[in-house]
C-alpha cells in the first residue's frame, strides 16, 4: 500500500529519479548493486514514477555510481570505525542500510526538512545515525555536526545543482570545520552540465543546474588548502559497463578514446 502522495517539485523531484533509478537496477537477476531498501521504498510511495522517463540504461550508471561511493565509504571506515559519516542531499538514497555501519560510526543524512520527513515516513531509525533537515547552502547546520573524529563527506548527485559560490562556500565550511578527512562526489565538465540540462528525466522534473562545471579537479583543491585530490575516476569496471544496453556499450567503447568525453561526468575523492 502506497504512503501519501509525495508533495516535492524540480530540483526535489529528481531525488525520486536516482531512488527509482537504484531500485530498477536492484530488481535485475544479477544487479550491480542490491538495493531492497529501495526496491521497498519505491513500493510504499504513492507516485506514477513512469513520468520520470527514467532508463534501465540510467538505472545502471546510477548503481554504478553508488557502488563506488559506498566501497570508497567502506573503505574509509575499515581504517576509521569511529568516524562521522556526512551524507548531503541525500535524498531518499539508502547508503547508510548498504554500507551499514557499527554503532561507532556517527551518520548524519542532510536534505531540505520535506525531504527528512518523507525519509522518516519511509526508513527506520538505527543506532548512531541522525537526518538534519535544511538546506545544504545553509551553513548553519554545520554547528550540529561534532567536530572531534575524522568524516567521510558524500555528496551524489548534489554539486550540479548548486551555485559555485554555494559549492564554494560548502567546501570552505567543511574543510574548516572538520578535523580531517576524505570527501567524495560525483562532477560533471562544463560540458556535461550543458548536456545534463538535456536529460530526459531532468525535464521531466523542470528542475534547473547550477550553470557550472568542473573541468579540472585541481580547481576544488585551490577552494581550501587543506583539500588534496587522491581519485579522478572516469571509468567504472568492465564488468559493470558489460551490464549497459548494447548500444550504450558501442557508444561508451568510442567515447573511452577521447578523454573530453569521459571527463564529462566523473567520480571525485579529496583528502583533508
Amino acid at each position: 500500500m502506497g504512503i501519501e502522495p509525495v508533495h516535492i517539485t524540480k530540483e526535489k523531484e529528481t531525488l525520486l529519479v536516482t531512488l527509482y533509478g537504484k531500485a530498477m537496477a536492484s530488481r535485475s537477476r544479477d544487479p550491480i548493486l542490491r538495493d531492497e531498501a529501495a526496491e521497498d521504498a519505491v513500493r510504499r510511495i504513492d507516485y506514477d514514477f513512469s513520468k520520470l522517463k527514467v532508463r534501465k540504461r540510467d538505472g545502471i550508471g546510477l548503481a554504478m555510481r553508488a557502488k563506488q561511493l559506498d566501497l570508497w565509504t567502506k573503505a574509509f571506515l575499515a581504517d576509521n570505525p569511529g568516524a562521522t559519516v556526512l551524507h548531503l542531499g541525500c535524498g531518499l538514497d539508502t547508503r547508510v542500510f548498504r554500507v551499514d555501519p557499527p554503532a561507532s560510526v556517527r551518520w548524519f543524512d542532510l536534505d531540505y526538512p520535506e525531504v527528512i520527513e518523507l525519509r522518516r515516513r519511509l526508513y527506520p531509525d538505527r543506532d548512531g545515525y541522525r537526518m538534519i533537515g535544511s538546506s545544504v547552502a545553509d551553513l548553519r547546520w554545520l554547528a550540529e555536526i561534532p567536530a572531534d573524529r575524522p568524516a567521510m563527506i558524500i555528496a551524489e548527485g548534489l554539486l550540479p545543482y548548486l551555485a559555485e559560490h554555494d559549492a564554494r562556500a560548502l567546501v570552505v565550511g567543511l574543510t574548516g570545520h572538520l578535523p580531517g578527512g576524505e570527501m567524495a562526489f560525483d562532477a560533471y565538465s562544463r560540458l556535461g552540465v550543458r548536456l545534463l540540462r538535456h536529460h530526459p528525466s531532468i525535464r521531466a522534473t523542470g528542475a534547473s543546474l547550477g550553470g557550472w562545471g568542473i573541468d579540472d579537479p585541481r580547481e576544488v583543491e585551490a577552494w581550501s588548502p587543506r583539500l588534496h585530490l587522491v581519485t579522478e575516476l572516469i571509468s567504472y569496471e568492465p564488468s559493470d559497463i558489460a551490464r549497459l544496453p548494447w548500444a550504450h556499450r558501442a557508444v561508451y567503447a568510442v567515447a573511452r578514446h577521447v578523454p573530453a568525453v569521459m571527463r564529462m561526468g566523473r567520480l571525485l575523492r579529496y583528502w583533508f
